[in-house]
């Protein structure tokens, strides 16, 4: 399963209406996490590293727009605390 990162335009994040999107905030730590569903998300602040089972590593942070497949298991290691537009799909 694969994580997409991307860098979004303003023009991307309008057409998705991402502003209007929930807001989920978090520490520094270190946690396990499964998508029942498909989430996007838009970093607004913050640093990451996702650990998937298979061991693969995907680093993302600020202005980086992710998206979490439905079905992936990982670990989140947050290194600078996060604030993020997020939608389940």
């Amino acid at each position: 399963m694969k994580i997409d990162v991307k860098k979004p335009t303003q023009a991307d994040l309008e057409s998705r209406g991402v502003t209007s999107w929930p807001i989920w905030e978090k520490e520094v730590s270190r946690f396990d996490w499964h998508y029942d569903t498909t989430e996007e998300c838009y970093l607004l602040e913050g640093e990451v590293i996702v650990e998937t089972e298979d061991g693969t590593q995907v680093r993302f942070g600020k202005g980086d727009f992710v998206t979490f497949p439905e079905g992936l298991s990982c670990v989140w290691d947050i290194r600078q605390p996060v604030k993020k537009h997020y939608n389940f799909k």
